[in-house]
């Protein structure tokens, strides 16, 4: 029998860990590569939602007449660097085309197509690593102040209901039998039945890769800088520390980090990144029972393994800025708002990349360039939720075996 083909992966956060899993199933030798441990990078400590319920993207009709007033208020949900502006701009123009009723209309429908096979790809893969104990599928609690902040999200979640989203809405005394330890400044709230969380992203990323490791996959540890080609194609990464490794076909999913790697196998892609911030400090005493999402605030406070988590916001600064962490902070003193009980004592705060597209739709795609080429990032908010079925329809994509969605929606070269 003739040995298996050989995938380089490059990238291994929770993606590349899913890409490579499903690799695997259709008889591949794989190997991941990642300048750092696996899983440290935005899959260490993300928000921890499976947000199955997401498909609105997060330019909406009506977003850019909200930006002025976000970038006045420092503690708002967006934060811009000026000094980047520049480089942003083609990005933020795309972002803006994508707002218009009719873009979004058919982006969410094309989320949604992604998002209703997330815990049918996921549970067996939970299963098989033995994580059952730490993902939870009890749903998320959105609140709003007042019936007027309900109303004017309208739109999104008719939206989400026109695309098989279950969402129930809650009154006031419904939202304290559900959580009484929130604040009583919640009018009304929704609750988003199919939204799960995980104890901890860290954890359920390092847990695949061993389930990866045990199924005879391979990790290195190397910066992948560029391409050596024969023929016309790509059959070798060059490693910034010297060593080149070989493959038969490779796939690009790492991250924010993805789009100097693209445009290297000559595909110019609109990736950037929204840089999101949280504080994770012990429960001292207080409870909280699902992710509450305070849509006023535009936090999310998740229950985990080590403490609660509150973050969210996004600051558009690029890969090579220095961390702000008064972001943190500001978000931190809201969640105290929502969640009375909340204390920073023993907290640590972090900051991650979201590669994010500006159409909120990820990358999932074979090169028009190269045949042994392929690529899975842009997940934006979502990558922890989209992984295992990016990787279901990646290797599907490799294998050269029919796909079961219609993939044009996450060509590389649909701008």
């Amino acid at each position: 029998m003739s040995e298996p083909q050989h995938v380089l992966v490059i990238g291994a956060g929770i993606v590349g860990v899913n890409v490579g899993l499903a690799l695997q199933k259709q008889g591949f030798a794989v190997t991941l590569a990642d300048r750092g441990e696996p899983g440290q990078g935005t899959s260490f400590g993300n928000a921890g939602a499976i947000a199955a319920t997401e498909c609105a993207p997060i330019s909406m009709p009506g977003t850019l007449r909200h930006v002025p007033g976000w970038l006045r208020d420092p503690n708002g949900p967006l934060s811009l660097r000026l000094s980047y502006l520049p480089y942003l701009l083609p990005w933020l123009v795309r972002f803006v085309a994508a707002g218009r009723r009719g873009r979004v209309e058919k982006i969410a429908t094309e989320l949604a197509a992604l998002l209703h096979c997330a815990w049918d790809d996921y549970d067996p893969l939970i299963r098989d690593a033995k994580l059952q104990d730490a993902v939870f599928r009890d749903g998320a609690l959105a609140v709003y102040r007042s019936n007027q902040g309900r109303r004017a999200a309208d739109y999104s979640i008719d939206l989400r209901r026109r695309n098989g989203v279950t969402l129930t809405d809650v009154s006031r005394d419904q939202i304290h039998e559900i959580e009484p330890d929130l604040a009583p400044i919640f009018a009304c709230g929704v609750l988003e039945e199919d939204w799960g969380r995980v104890l901890d992203p860290f954890k359920i990323v390092t847990g695949l890769y061993q389930l990866f490791l045990d199924r005879g996959g391979k990790f290195q540890t190397a910066e992948i800088t560029d391409f050596v080609y024969r023929d016309g194609r790509p059959h070798a990464a060059i490693n910034r520390g010297g060593d080149n490794i070989s493959f038969d076909k490779v796939v690009i999913c790492c991250g924010a980090w993805s789009k100097h790697l693209a445009a290297r196998l000559g595909n110019k892609v609109p990736l950037d990144t929204e840089r999101g911030y949280n504080t994770t400090v012990p429960y001292h005493g207080v409870t909280l029972n699902h992710m509450v999402i305070s849509a006023d605030d535009s936090i999310v406070l998740t229950p985990m393994e080590m403490g609660i988590r509150v973050g969210g916001a996004v600051e558009l600064a690029g890969l090579k800025a220095a961390p702000n962490y008064d972001r943190a902070k500001a978000l931190f003193a809201k969640g105290q708002q929502v969640l009375p009980g909340l204390r920073d004592e023993g907290g640590t705060q972090w900051m991650g990349f979201r590669p994010s597209m500006p159409d909120s739709k990820p990358v999932i795609s074979s090169s028009p360039r190269h045949d042994n080429a392929f690529f899975a990032f842009g997940h934006g908010h979502l990558g922890l939720t989209m992984a295992a079925t990016t990787g279901r329809l990646l290797a599907d994509l490799v294998a050269g075996n029919p796909a079961t969605l219609d993939l044009t929606p996450y060509r590389i070269n649909r701008f």
